[in-house]
């Protein structure tokens, strides 16, 4: 395409930012040469010039000169091929949706699955999300993260308008969040509030958090839902911020790491007999603005290994009531 495109905006992009509009359809395009090219008048909404900040609606018609007047000379990089997902692949996928509307998708992901692609990782969600297309024009996009261990409910956006309004239910917080941990030991308060500051270690190669007097700023809300003596209690726990590994941090810091959480609790994060070792940490519940409107509430099943704990530390499963339910 060496020509000029008028090209019309369509109601996926209503509210767009002009050069994040650019960016999502043209992502050759380097924001210099972009920035040139609106400067130069070449590239206009409605016929008229822009700079870029301008916000786009459906119907507006978009001016885009010749590519390679803007996207400079340089060869462009092959953007890579998403593998073809088999029929037993998609169905896998299908089975963990909890909840699916025109705009929003809640999955229970599974313990182990990292949500996107990294050092070492050939399988992860945001390779998988083609399974969850469905009839919808685009695939589903990733509204926030889960570390590859932990299990639960995960919120995709079905349409960038969907995206955008759930990004601001996070930033607002007006999108809670609910875990489940089990926990080695048991903390000295039936409930309260972790607040620290804590940053990345400084050790190349180690995804490692550490308390810090320089860090940003975490905060969670804990709960004890029942004890197992003094070995272990399992927890209800609510992020009021979202840092890496933010959870994990707290109960160690607490001096009840999560139980298979080497590391951060080394050695003492480990149940003796025949409780897994894996991870124990779960995303129970998520509870945000819908953006068509009103509250959605989706509750993600324990992941066969936590299953397996609870069954083995006999902890009722139906006894147990939110403790953040009256703060929302």
């Amino acid at each position: 395409m060496s020509g000029v495109q008028n090209l019309t905006v369509q109601p996926d992009d209503d509210g767009t930012r002009l050069d994040r509009w650019f960016k999502r359809h043209f992502p050759d395009v380097s924001f210099g040469r972009l920035q040139k090219a609106m400067r130069k008048g070449e590239v206009r909404l409605d016929g008229k010039r822009v700079k870029g900040k301008e916000h786009v609606a459906t119907g507006q018609t978009i001016r885009i000169p010749p590519l390679d007047s803007i996207a400079g000379a340089a060869p462009k990089a092959e953007k890579p091929v998403r593998k073809r997902l088999s029929d037993a692949e998609v169905q896998e996928v299908r089975n963990w949706v909890l909840h699916i509307d025109d705009d929003v998708i809640v999955l229970n992901k599974p313990a182990g699955l990292p949500t996107q692609g990294g050092t070492g990782q050939s399988r992860h969600l945001d390779g998988l999300l083609d399974a969850l297309r469905y009839d919808a024009p685009q695939r589903p996009k990733l509204v926030h993260r889960l570390d590859k261990d932990t299990s639960g409910a995960l919120l995709l956006a079905r349409n960038s308008q969907a995206a955008a309004k759930l990004a601001k239910g996070f930033a607002s917080k007006d999108t809670q969040k609910t875990y489940w941990a089990i926990v080695k030991g048991v903390p000295q308060q039936q409930d309260g509030r972790i607040s620290m500051l804590m940053e990345k270690a400084p050790i190349k190669g180690n995804e490692r958090m550490i308390a810090s007097d320089t860090g940003k700023k975490s905060v969670t809300d804990f709960s004890v839902v029942e004890r197992m003596g003094h070995e272990a209690a399992w927890l209800a726990l609510q992020p009021l911020t979202g840092r890496t590994h933010q959870l994990r941090l707290h109960c160690a810091e607490m001096g009840t790491p999560i139980v298979g959480d080497g590391k951060y609790g080394g050695a003492e994060a480990y149940l003796s007999g025949a409780i897994s070792k894996k991870l124990h940490l779960h995303s129970y519940r998520v509870q945000f603005p819908h953006p068509a409107g009103g509250i959605c509430d989706v509750s993600a099943p324990l992941p066969p290994h936590m299953a397996a704990s609870f069954d083995m530390l006999g902890l009722d499963l139906s006894a147990y009531e939110d403790p953040f339910e009256e703060e929302f």
